[in-house]
């Protein structure tokens, strides 16, 4: 498979356009929202006997003690422990879809979250900005593509990997209320992937980082 895109480039680094913060380092908060859209996405030499598609966006890079995260005197040193940041969840894309166009599920941040489930290219679950925003004015239920907002004080540059996986089932057998999360997508695929394909983007939002 081939996934291609005209809103990313493989190892470039990642508009705002896309993310869900972007660098603001002369304001009081050092971010503001970006755009928040959804990227174009594109996948061809689909394999026979493909009957659905996944497509899954997570960030191996974020800190797993986030204590420090957006710390004012506090910085996260590279070589910190990191740990998995899941930002789409896309299931059951019908198999003769083979293109997400860019903002077409995501236009925008919504305060306090998207609602997860159902949509026209397939059932999308919660990702983790919900954990993330807990107990904050932002606090909700993320549902759907939010992008990049690595800590600002993370002296790491994150990597975002857009994976599509072409199935050998129509349905992961998830529920349609979108109410699971990244590893229950990853049981899920186990003995179903027929192919795969993705991106790999980079994002920060430190300054000082280049």
């Amino acid at each position: 498979m081939l996934l291609t895109s005209t809103s990313l480039a493989d190892g470039a680094r990642i508009a705002p356009t896309f993310a869900f913060c972007t660098a603001a380092p002369d304001s009081g908060d050092h971010t503001t929202h970006g755009d928040d859209r959804n990227p174009h996405l594109a996948w061809s030499g689909v394999p026979e006997g493909t009957k659905s598609f996944a497509v899954v966006v997570h960030d191996p890079d974020v800190p797993a003690d986030a204590s420090d995260a957006n710390t004012e005197g506090k910085t996260i040193p590279p070589d910190a422990e990191r740990t998995d940041f899941f930002h789409w969840l896309l299931v059951d894309v019908p198999s003769e879809i083979r293109e997400i166009a860019e903002g077409a599920l995501s236009d925008g941040v919504v305060q306090n979250g998207r609602k997860p489930g159902r949509t026209t290219h397939g059932i999308e679950g919660t990702n983790d900005f919900t954990g993330f925003l807990a107990g904050s004015p932002m606090e909700g239920t993320y549902g759907g593509y939010d992008g990049p907002c690595p800590p600002w004080n993370d002296e790491a540059v994150h990597h975002y990997h857009f994976t599509v996986y072409a199935l050998d089932t129509e349905s992961l057998g998830l529920s349609e209320d979108g109410d699971w999360r990244g590893p229950d997508v990853l049981d899920a695929l186990d003995g179903h992937v027929l192919d795969q394909a993705e991106i790999v983007g980079t994002y920060t939002t430190n300054p000082d980082v280049g």
